[in-house]
């Protein structure tokens, strides 16, 4: 769908679906800001799973282990809960950002535009200009044209197998991935999922393109829900641009009638999404900046002054004031701050251990031959930090409890262990039948890590 905005009025027509397009290289600052956000993504996605930490790999999500390393953090199955904390904090500060600067997500980070730009920066080098690009779809099949489309998915193939590679090596140790790769040892399982993000990548960046933000991204549908008339979106002018027409550079607009808009049509050539910014916002609009560099060129040619396509409001466009501090963009900011102090200190107050307490279930007690009531117990521990570490176990609330088991417990690093525990008491020194007591696990090399798991004990 188009949507116009016409007297302050809603205009809605249909979208109609267009054939290729060819984006049209465009130099400007938007480009410059795009492209240099881009390059630094890129680079930070293929350089992050090489990063060590305390020797081993930085960032790994190890699935098959069920381990998920962040640097010093090392995350479990039973911490998922942080995740749907950290999902929120992003939708919010999505929300945020949409209703403040509108698609800018779309535009300069999103990873299917990051890669489609430079796709069609591959294609632009192999192919040439965008006039060159149409002439040779056109043309029948010659060595040249046959050679310059080779070229040009060789190119695109070791791109996808790169960023295929590179996604894997973040759910794969990095060494033992290139080294099964290159030395032909890898597994199927891992064979499978590298073609399979090559084949996705390929087919996205290099055929799907802005298909796949204009019929499959839910996010291009639901954003425009949260567009008001203070969100800063790319948009023409058609007060100062109206009448369009193509003239010379000296000729006189007013004289002819006409307004700034030289109808030379750079806006539409550019756009990622092949829409034409002067019919109105749209919500194919991925708000890149890129019609807004041509504009702002072809202004500077003819002498105008620049903006007749920028990034401003609805209310800017009407000659009214853009409240900045509207109280949907202040509660999607605080709601964001909210959840991010929330997650940030769920990660801080985390204890990097985890404990069981499992009762003997073939009798509740037992009484040996110095009348001394025993419960035995099994004590399962998961180390979640990542060093060994010794662990001394003590009970509370329990009289002149006897204790047996080793007096220091070594576990290794996110590695579960079961320790069984026998409690002896004279049942004469428990007043109740069922007394509660705690089991207090300390780490020695790190008294800090600390955690008590209640259980009850048993008196004839």
């Amino acid at each position: 769908m188009k949507f116009n905005f016409k007297e302050e009025h809603l205009i809605i027509k249909p979208y109609k679906a267009k054939g290729g397009v060819y984006v049209r290289e465009q130099k400007g600052f938007y480009q410059q800001v795009r492209r240099n956000i881009g390059w630094l993504l890129m680079m930070m996605f293929i350089a992050m799973p090489w990063i060590q930490f305390n020797g081993q790999q930085a960032i790994l999500f190890d699935v098959v282990s069920q381990e998920f390393r962040i640097f010093a953090v090392t995350f479990w199955p039973q911490d998922f809960i942080l995740l749907a904390g950290v999902l929120m904090a992003a939708a919010f500060a999505l929300f945020f950002i949409t209703t403040w600067l509108g698609r800018v997500w779309c535009g300069y980070v999103c990873p299917q535009t990051i890669w489609t730009l430079a796709y069609v920066w591959i294609e632009h080098r192999t192919e040439g200009t965008r006039n060159q690009r149409i002439a040779l779809d056109k043309a029948p099949w010659t060595m040249n044209k046959i050679s310059r489309k080779s070229l040009k998915h060789i190119c695109w193939l070791l791109m996808s197998l790169l960023t295929a590679t590179t996604f894997i090596s973040y759910f794969v140790p990095v060494g033992e991935l290139y080294r099964g790769l290159f030395g032909f040892g890898s597994s199927g399982a891992v064979t499978f999922w590298v073609l399979f993000f090559a084949v996705c990548t390929h087919v996205n960046a290099g055929w799907m393109r802005e298909h796949l933000c204009i019929h499959f991204c839910p996010y291009s549908r639901f954003q425009s829900a949260m567009f008001d008339k203070n969100t800063f979106m790319v948009a023409y002018d058609s007060k100062r641009g109206e009448n369009r027409a193509p003239r010379k550079r000296k000729d006189d607009p007013k004289a002819l009638g006409l307004g700034d808009c030289v109808n030379c049509n750079l806006c539409v050539d550019v756009c990622p999404a092949g829409i034409d910014i002067r019919n109105g916002i749209q919500y194919e609009c991925i708000n890149c900046g890129l019609c807004i560099d041509a504009c702002d060129q072809t202004m500077e040619k003819f002498n105008y002054a620049k903006g007749l396509i920028s990034y401003t409001s609805e209310q800017a466009l009407a000659g009214k004031e853009t409240n900045r501090f509207n109280i949907k963009l202040v509660s999607y900011a605080s709601l964001t701050l909210i959840f991010t102090a929330l997650v940030v200190f769920a990660i801080d107050s985390r204890i990097p251990l985890e404990a069981n307490v499992i009762r003997d279930r073939t009798a509740l007690y037992r009484v040996n031959f110095e009348g001394v009531v025993e419960n035995t117990f099994t004590l399962k521990i998961l180390n979640k930090s990542q060093v060994p570490l010794h662990f001394k176990i003590n009970v509370d609330s329990l009289a002149s409890s006897e204790v047996k088991l080793d007096k220091k417990v070594l576990i290794g690093a996110g590695v579960m262990q079961e320790i069984p525990i026998t409690l002896a008491i004279d049942g004469y020194e428990l007043k109740q039948k069922i007394t509660t007591f705690n089991f207090i696990i300390q780490a020695i090399e790190q008294p800090d890590i600390i955690l008590q798991k209640t259980s009850v004990f048993f008196r004839n």
